[in-house]
């Protein structure tokens, strides 16, 4: 039997067919079974660039991407719909004049009473902006939780260096008393240097630590990467074997950067040792640095505003993309047990931020691995961090110091290395204990850990004697690079753990100035 419309039926598909083309944010048409376009709607042309001439009686694959249409993924989508009912997927979509769209697709099987396939109904919208909204959305969680936990780490570790560097502040006082009473004895002498050689990796540890958690000292100059890669070039190539080639390549426009020098060529060293590592059999290890203005996007740190790109390339194995965001951890190493301690690239890490920048880290497995160093740049002149030549310190002294030091331990061992530098030594636990001993006795210099518990630590002890005694000389004493970045604007700062000879020089050098 044959159906024929009613004029009433004929109104309500005009209708329906002038309002599905007055749409025009959906691309709405219609695919007969073999997925030929028979209709187009105003939206279609407007979200995909074609007129309806243009495009109906032409396959619906062409909206599809080169790789899609590889994998023959048009034609599984008709079947999915055919055999369900109903297709739903988000994905990449071609427009016209080839420019990409990440596109919500819908397609519903149309079929007759019968049941016979007559075609397919076709809806695409725009989500490209929602698509990037979830994105950065997703990028800012992730690098706020990657920023707690870098945080936690490096309250964790800060803490733990503090104690450890106290701990070897007395392994490495009480050598030079030992040192002095044994004699000439060959095997106590190697244990002595035994001890001390283990003192030195513990503090090497400590500084790594220290780095990591931002509380190193820093003393940051003004520095002309080429001129600073030149001198620590033989150095980097001395860290490697002859089966590995060290190229660097520096721009001579390279702006200048404002860093401390010591720890960037220690940050050097960690991560050529680490590119070394990668290639047992070899390789490339390319060092080259690039002038950068970064936007906020541009490191998932942030950072904006003129930069020293300074990247450190290896042809080695690489490191699986799980383990990427684990690299700068402390302790983490992908390394065999004894051929790492994990703090390499945590120095690293803690340097580069602790300088203002960041660091970034690229690799693929068998392709190599890329360290980017973003470091600020700076617009004075190179600056020497060396003292005046010829400058000489006497080490040997005499007078009175008042030693405040919360850590009995630590304080002990100070004391002794005072005395034996020929200084008369009183000591007091906390900021008011020595206050009050100020007003009852004479001293010649004041010595004080600025990290200390009571109403003031060791900077406000400082301030306050520098107002009631100006002549009476202090220095401060820290393994934490805030308090001790802020202290050294004001009075002399000695870093945890030193050695007998550091404290009897730096006391000399600051008694002598008064």
């Amino acid at each position: 039997m044959t159906a024929y419309k009613t004029p009433d039926t004929l109104l309500d598909a005009h209708r329906f067919e002038r309002l599905i083309d007055a749409i025009t944010d959906y691309a709405i048409f219609m695919l007969n079974p073999d997925g030929i376009v028979v209709s187009w709607n105003l939206g279609a042309e407007r979200l995909k660039g074609y007129r309806a001439d243009e495009i109906i009686g032409q396959h619906f694959s062409r909206f599809y991407t080169k790789a899609d249409r590889a994998a023959d993924l048009p034609k599984r989508v008709l079947e999915v719909a055919g055999s369900t009912g109903r297709f739903e997927a988000e994905g990449w979509r071609v427009r016209k004049d080839g420019t990409l769209f990440w596109a919500n697709v819908v397609i519903d099987a149309i079929r007759s009473e019968e049941g016979d396939l007559l075609g397919f109904a076709k809806i695409t919208r725009d989500i490209t902006e929602r698509r990037e909204a979830q994105i950065a959305l997703q990028e800012a969680q992730a690098q706020r939780a990657q920023a707690q936990k870098m945080e936690a780490l490096g309250q964790l570790t800060g803490g733990v260096a503090h104690d450890f560097n106290n701990l070897l502040m007395v392994v490495s006082g009480h050598i030079y008393t030992i040192r002095n009473r044994i004699g000439d004895d060959p095997k106590m002498l190697r244990a002595v240097a035994a001890i001390e050689t283990a003192t030195d990796r513990g503090g090497a540890l400590t500084r790594q630590l220290l780095s990591f958690s931002r509380r190193q000292s820093f003393t940051p100059t003004v520095i002309d990467l080429a001129e600073l890669l030149q001198t620590v070039g033989t150095m980097l190539e001395s860290a490697v074997d002859a089966l590995i080639d060290i190229d660097v390549v520096i721009d001579p426009g390279t702006w200048r950067i404002n860093v401390d020098a010591g720890e960037l060529e220690l940050a050097l060293v960690n991560i050529v040792l680490n590119a070394r590592d990668a290639m047992p059999n070899g390789g490339r290890i390319t060092v080259e640095a690039t002038n950068a203005i970064l936007g906020s996007r541009d490191t998932p740190a942030g950072l904006e505003g003129k930069f020293v790109a300074l990247r450190v390339t290896d042809t080695g194995a690489g490191i699986a993309p799980d383990l990427l965001d684990k690299v700068f951890d402390p302790f983490f190493t992908t390394k065999p047990v004894g051929k790492g301690t994990g703090l390499g690239l945590s120095q690293v890490y803690g340097f580069a931020h602790q300088s203002g920048g960041t660091v970034t880290i690229d690799s693929v497995l068998g392709h190599g691995t890329t360290v980017t160093l973003y470091l600020p740049c700076a617009l004075n002149k190179p600056e020497s961090a060396a003292p005046p030549a010829g400058e000489k310190v006497s080490s040997q002294g005499a007078g009175t110091v008042l030693l405040v030091e919360d850590n009995p331990d630590v304080a002990e061992v100070s004391q002794s290395m005072l005395e034996q530098a020929g200084y008369a030594t009183r000591r007091a636990a906390d900021a008011d204990q020595a206050l009050a001993l100020l007003e009852t006795e004479e001293f010649d210099l004041v010595i004080s850990d600025i990290v200390m518990p009571g109403r003031y630590d060791g900077l406000t002890l400082a301030r306050i004697l520098r107002e009631q005694k100006p002549d009476l000389p202090v220095l401060l004493v820290s393994g934490y690079a805030g308090e001790a970045g802020e202290a050294s604007q004001e009075f002399t700062v000695l870093r945890k753990p030193f050695r007998y000879s550091q404290l009897s020089r730096t006391v000399a050098k600051v008694v002598g100035e008064r």
